[in-house]
């Protein structure tokens, strides 16, 4: 039994082990050179239904769930695997269908109440499960006024968000529909069937990289070493809602060619440059770029594949820094056009192919993006890593009693580099959903200094 905060008893009732209900064979699947620059992290979901008027019970959702889950598990096999460990000391999948860890609880609060505006405190640990077994850990509460919240948690190193959000629709179809689903139907398998080709991201030969990769990743043997003094601080999570009027108002104010994430990201670099005392000290912004849609398949094979439908982590961090001085001088449209610099830098095939070169030249060492090194000292005041979650299929998330009232990425990582995630709200109306993880000081100014912007979410 665990509890949030505020008091409120969350009760497991059950825990279990859901596997592929077809015979997975035991596999290795090889991580990609774009999965080797990921830590071990897991990274957080969870979804909020209200009890809703449809005549299913909680007992007979939560089985639902299962059966879904169970069926979605057979083309997403990796899943249910495990992360070992490969002779060179590098991560790999073992596809054993392990299985999911399957948590059913109940907490006695009514939705409602739930304090999603400070998840530390009332999420992580009562409704997003800590992960410890696996690659996917699943925890359905049920709340007292009849809701249910679905946490899930993923090891980061075997998909990224793209990759997760696919899975998450697939499980929500397979358990709405009202007959399971058929493996032996072509079509439905192919609807359902990811992408796991290693070999689209295999290394050049001869392998080469623009230089200025080097710039922005580094050995994790060579990143500052982790100080022996107390932390400076504890980053934390807060998250807001900003309505549709302030973002195509933002998006006005940076101009007509930037989009609304970079208007969004150039407002948030000036207001943490705007909290800082010292205009010598710099601000770091990272971006995280979906290389999706700038990679083809350049593979040999008769049968060429989406990098859509690609299973796993196509991703790059770029980043750029510019003075406080600078930042607070500059108006919002200048700004973004750094922002826009900045993803620009990443967002081409050669970029992807030479990230791809240039791990396979550090391997078996472990790199990572420079910019989650940072340490706030004299010289800088602090770094964040935007990242766009505006393709969460929030809406899509209809497991067959309605859509979720709300739905939010959770991702408490460790360091002093912030994360800030925007999102669509559930209500599909337009307003972004944000879940930010900065120092106290940095969330407490944004709140100051643009509360008619960044509105503590209240359900």
């Amino acid at each position: 039994m665990g509890s949030c905060e505020g008091g409120v008893a969350v009760v497991v009732k059950r825990t279990e082990v859901v596997v592929a209900v077809l015979p997975v064979a035991e596999s290795r699947l090889a991580m990609s050179n774009l999965d080797l620059l990921l830590p071990p992290l897991d990274v957080g979901i969870f979804l909020c239904y209200d009890k809703g008027s449809e005549n299913i019970n909680n007992e007979t959702k939560i089985s639902m769930l299962k059966r879904g889950l169970g069926q979605a598990l057979v083309p997403f096999y990796p899943l249910a695997g495990e992360v070992v460990m490969n002779s060179q000391g590098e991560p790999a999948l073992f596809c054993n269908n392990r299985g999911v860890d399957f948590v059913h609880a109940f907490a006695d609060i009514d939705l409602q109440h739930l304090d999603l505006y400070t998840p530390d405190a009332s999420i992580h640990g009562n409704f997003v499960p800590i992960k410890k077994h696996g690659v996917l850990s699943v925890q359905v509460t049920e709340t007292k006024c009849g809701g249910l919240v679905i946490g899930c948690t993923f090891d980061h190193r075997a998909a990224d968000a793209h990759s997760i959000n696919k899975f998450l629709v697939a499980w929500a179809d397979i358990t709405r529909s009202i007959c399971p689903l058929n493996i032996s139907d072509k079509a439905m398998v192919n609807k359902y069937t990811p992408c796991f080709r290693r070999s689209l991201l295999t290394p050049r030969k001869p392998s080469h990289h623009d230089p200025a990769i080097d710039d922005m990743y580094i050995l994790i043997k060579n990143a500052a070493p982790p100080s022996n003094s107390p932390p400076l601080f504890h980053l934390q999570s807060r998250i807001y809602q900003i309505s549709a009027y302030h973002i195509q108002r933002l998006q006005s104010l940076a101009g007509p060619k930037r989009t609304k994430l970079e208007s969004f990201t150039a407002l948030l670099w000036k207001l943490l440059a705007k909290s800082a005392k010292h205009n010598k000290k710099k601000c770091k912004l990272g971006i995280v770029v979906n290389g999706r849609n700038c990679l083809t398949d350049s593979s040999t094979t008769d049968t060429k594949i989406s990098f859509d439908e690609y299973f796993g982590n196509v991703l790059s961090v770029p980043y750029s820094e510019s003075t406080v001085g600078e930042l607070k001088s500059l108006p919002l449209s200048a700004i973004a056009n750094k922002v826009h610099a900045c993803v620009e830098s990443a967002a081409n095939e050669e970029h992807f192919r030479g990230l791809v070169d240039w791990v396979e030249k550090q391997r078996p060492q472990q790199a990572m993006c420079k910019v989650y090194s940072c340490i706030p000292n004299e010289a800088e005041e602090a770094a964040v890593v935007v990242s766009s979650g505006q393709r969460f299929p929030v809406s899509q998330m209809e497991f067959g009693w309605g859509r979720p009232c709300f739905g939010s990425y959770y991702f408490p990582w460790g360091g002093y580099t912030g994360y800030v995630m925007p999102m669509p709200s559930a209500a599909n109306d337009g307003d972004w959903i944000v879940f930010m993880h900065l120092s106290p000081s940095h969330l407490d100014f944004i709140e100051r200094d643009a509360p008619n912007i960044f509105k503590p979410f209240v359900k």
